[in-house]
């Protein structure tokens, strides 16, 4: 199976409150408006193939995994960090500090 991500208006929505980051945010690290993510999230708009590209790279960075729909089920995003990691992240992102990779 192809592992690429189809990036679905409901995929997208997903991800995003997974991640708990606005749709400002998300759409600023893609290099598009809120209203273009919001649109698309709710089905109003597409997007180009590069502009979902960019939209799942931002939604990514941000702790969004995506898993690729294979022979056993369909596609879907989870979290990337365990909820001890996103703990420790919200933490230092709340001291402003960045985090530091572990030994």
């Amino acid at each position: 199976m192809d592992d690429a991500v189809i990036l679905t208006p409901d995929l997208a929505r997903a991800a995003r409150a997974f991640t708990k980051v606005s749709p400002k945010t998300i759409a600023e690290g893609a290099g598009l408006t809120r209203d273009e993510v919001r649109n698309f999230e709710r089905g109003k708009a597409d997007l180009e193939e590069a502009q979902k590209a960019r939209l799942v790279e931002s939604l990514e960075k941000y702790g969004a995994l995506f898993i690729p729909e294979d022979e056993e089920a369909g596609y879907g995003v989870r979290r990337k960090f365990t909820r001890t990691t996103l703990k420790r992240l919200n933490t230092w992102e709340g001291e402003g500090g960045q985090p530091q990779p572990a030994d």
